[in-house]
Order: C-alpha cells, then sequence, then structure tokens
C-alpha cells in the first residue's frame, strides 16, 4: 500500500537546520566563533544533527547545540544532555512551560524549540574537554542521540606592560591554563633597538636555568602553569618587552609578550647665587624619564621673568634637568620659593624649599663681619709699620 504525504517522514535540510539552531544560539547572546561555526562540519547520528567537533576559548563561555528530525506523529518526551562521563548536565520536558533539571550551576538552557535544544557552559575550563551527547527520547520511535567533541582552547595570560624603579624589584609574570600540556617554559626579551635575547628557561622534570649574563640579577620560579621572571635590582638596561612561550603538546608554541619600564626617580637640589641685586635660583634633577619642574614663589612675587629650563643626557639613561628663575635682591625674611618636581614614577610631586630672606641675610652678615675684620687687620698692620719705622 502506497505511503500518504501524512504517512510519509517528515525531511529538514541541513540549511534550515543551520538556520535554526544559528538563530537559537544567536537569540541567548553569544558571540562564541566556534559556536557560531559548529554547523559546517555536522554529521547525522541517527536523527539527530550535531557537530562532530567544536573549540572552545577557556574562561568565556560556549554553547552546544543539536536538533532533530522526527517522523509525523512522533513527539520528543525529554530531552538529556550528557557530559564525558555520561553524567547529566541538564535534561528538561519540551512544552510551554519549559522544566529542567541541572546538576551544575554553570550549565543552563539556552534553546529548546523547534526541535533544537542547546545549553551554555557560562565558563570553559580544562576539565570541560570531552564529548557530549544529547538525546532525544521521542515517543514512539525511541530514543535518538547526537555526539559533539570538545577542545579547549588555552590563552596565555599576562598582567600587561609593568613600570619598576631602578634598584628595586621588578617581576613579569605570565599563565597558561593547562600546565599538563606544557614541556617548557621560556622566556625571552626584545631592546628597543630590536635584539632578542634569550633570558631563562624552566623544563619538565628539570630545574630553572638563567643564561650567564643574568645569573645573580635573575630568578625563575619552577612552574609550567604560572611562571614568574624576578630582576633584582632591575636596571635601566632591563627596560624592554618580555616574550613568555610555554611549549605544549600537542598544540604547539603559545606566547604572550608585556613590555618593562624602568624609571629612575628624580633627587632635586636648589643652589642659588646673588649677583648685582639678582637672585639667581636653580633647580637640578637627574631621573629617567625627564622631571618636570614648576617653581613656587609665595607671598610677594618678585620673580623677573619665568623660568628656563634645561635638559642634557647623561649617557647612563638619565635626562639631567636644570630650572632657572631670577628674583630680585632684598625680599621679605619670611618669603619662601619653592621648586615642584614632577615624575611618573612619583605618587605626588616633591618639593624642595629655598628660604630666600634668611638665607641672604646670613650671607650679608658673614660678608659685613669678614670686611670689618679685614679692616682692623689692616690697621693693625699699619700700625705695627708705622711703629718700626719712627723706632
Amino acid at each position: 500500500m502506497p505511503h500518504t504525504p501524512a504517512d510519509q517522514d517528515v525531511w529538514i535540510s541541513p540549511a534550515s537546520v543551520a538556520d535554526a539552531v544559528s538563530a537559537a544560539i544567536g537569540d541567548a547572546g553569544f558571540q562564541d566563533t566556534s559556536a557560531s561555526r559548529w554547523l559546517t562540519s555536522c554529521h547525522v547520528s541517527g536523527e539527530v544533527i550535531a557537530p562532530s567537533s567544536m573549540t572552545a576559548v577557556a574562561g568565556l563561555p560556549f554553547t552546544l547545540g543539536c536538533n532533530v528530525t522526527i517522523a509525523t506523529g512522533d513527539t520528543v518526551k525529554q530531552v538529556r544532555w550528557l557530559n564525558k562521563h555520561k553524567q547529566v548536565l541538564l535534561a528538561y520536558e519540551p512544552g510551554e512551560s519549559v522544566r529542567t533539571t541541572s546538576r551544575q550551576d554553570d550549565v543552563e538552557l539556552t534553546s529548546s524549540h523547534r526541535n533544537v535544544s542547546a545549553i551554555t557552559i557560562k565558563r570553559a575550563g580544562p576539565n570541560d574537554e570531552g564529548c557530549y551527547h544529547c538525546i532525544f527520547d521521542i515517543y514512539p520511535s525511541g530514543a535518538q542521540e547526537g555526539k559533539t567533541c570538545l577542545s579547549i582552547e588555552v590563552k596565555v595570560g599576562n598582567e600587561g606592560n609593568k613600570t619598576a624603579i631602578s634598584g628595586k624589584l621588578a617581576t613579569m609574570s605570565c599563565w597558561y591554563g593547562l600546565p599538563d600540556k606544557v614541556r617548557q617554559v621560556l622566556w625571552r626579551k626584545t631592546a628597543e633597538q630590536g635584539d632578542t635575547t634569550t633570558l631563562a628557561s624552566f623544563a619538565k622534570r628539570g630545574q630553572p636555568s638563567i643564561e650567564e649574563p643574568y645569573r645573580g640579577r635573575m630568578t625563575l620560579n619552577p612552574s609550567l602553569g604560572d611562571t614568574q621572571l624576578s630582576i633584582r635590582p632591575v636596571k635601566t638596561e632591563d627596560e624592554g618587552c618580555y616574550t613568555c612561550e610555554f611549549h605544549t603538546y600537542p598544540e604547539g608554541t603559545r606566547s604572550a609578550t608585556a613590555c618593562l619600564f624602568v624609571y629612575v626617580l628624580p633627587n632635586p637640589e636648589i643652589t642659588y647665587m646673588a649677583s648685582s641685586g639678582v637672585i639667581e635660583a636653580n633647580c637640578t634633577a637627574a631621573a629617567r624619564p625627564a622631571a618636570q619642574m614648576v617653581w613656587n614663589v609665595e607671598g610677594d612675587n618678585r620673580t623677573l621673568g619665568p623660568s628656563v629650563s634645561s635638559s642634557y643626557d647623561q649617557g647612563d639613561g638619565t635626562t639631567l634637568v636644570t630650572s632657572t628663575l631670577l628674583l630680585q635682591e632684598g625680599l621679605p625674611h619670611d618669603l619662601s620659593v619653592k621648586c615642584m618636581v614632577h615624575h611618573r614614577g612619583l605618587d605626588s610631586p616633591m618639593s624642595v624649599n629655598l628660604n630666600v630672606g634668611p638665607a641672604l641675610t646670613t650671607i650679608i652678615s658673614v660678608s659685613c663681619v669678614a670686611a670689618l675684620l679685614l679692616c682692623c687687620l689692616c690697621v693693625c698692620l699699619c700700625k705695627c709699620f708705622l711703629c718700626r719705622d719712627c723706632e
């Protein structure tokens, strides 16, 4: 007896399935490219269409989806998702009011309409690798099953660019989420000129190794998952970009780069001299990068024009900056002149005080006393010579 159209199986094209599942995944609001491409390599297991394999990024959510094609008269009574241990991750009964049962808090149902089922695991981790099964319990045909095998892609993480103070401790850190796959960790440095140098390494079943020029100042912790390169004391020549490489099997080399900037803090000094009724005050500091200076004259401002700055490269990576300010002589004794020094390595500006009034009074007093003593000495000498002449 020939089949009538009502007796024939309903066939859904892969393109229609792709549209349905892609829409379901898109409704969940996830942009994981691995999830969005999953239908490009799908296979059919019975009447269930599911991707054969997927790749998820560690630390990000990922979505698994499958679609079932059923015959007319069949009904999906229940959908179950099993993990790699064949344990139930999530189960539910389709309908207007979907009731779900989940054994993990980080698993949620993303889609359950039009014979499409999708779940989302909120944060991928190394333990999520393996094959997942979606099972449609269909009445009266029986259960239909699809399988997707998931691999986890781990990206190397680091703390980003760092700054350190010359003479102090500097630590560069990296981490990789699958340490069991790491065979060796390697650190390299690229200088500003572009030269790359190997600094240190640590291999499985080995000890940390530091290259000869850096022994005594650099240390490397013995870890394949969380590596730390420490430099003490850090110097200006340590400035550059540091790359940590995780040599993994079978994925290959995974790496990340961060740059280290070394600062030399300023140690400002003020000097001055008075001549022809003018005080010349100089504020000087060597630093890396160059410091910036601002003069602050409190009270009666008798400056003779704006300050003038000059800078000189020292040859050791630092820059010497001198700021000169001219003031009138005869300023009040309580007048305070400050040189404010700004630098990227300082939380707040440094200030150096120059008390112009008392300092000049001291200079004038000392000068007067010296002149008086000199006059007395001259008088005494003259009297001595006159007395000798009289004799």
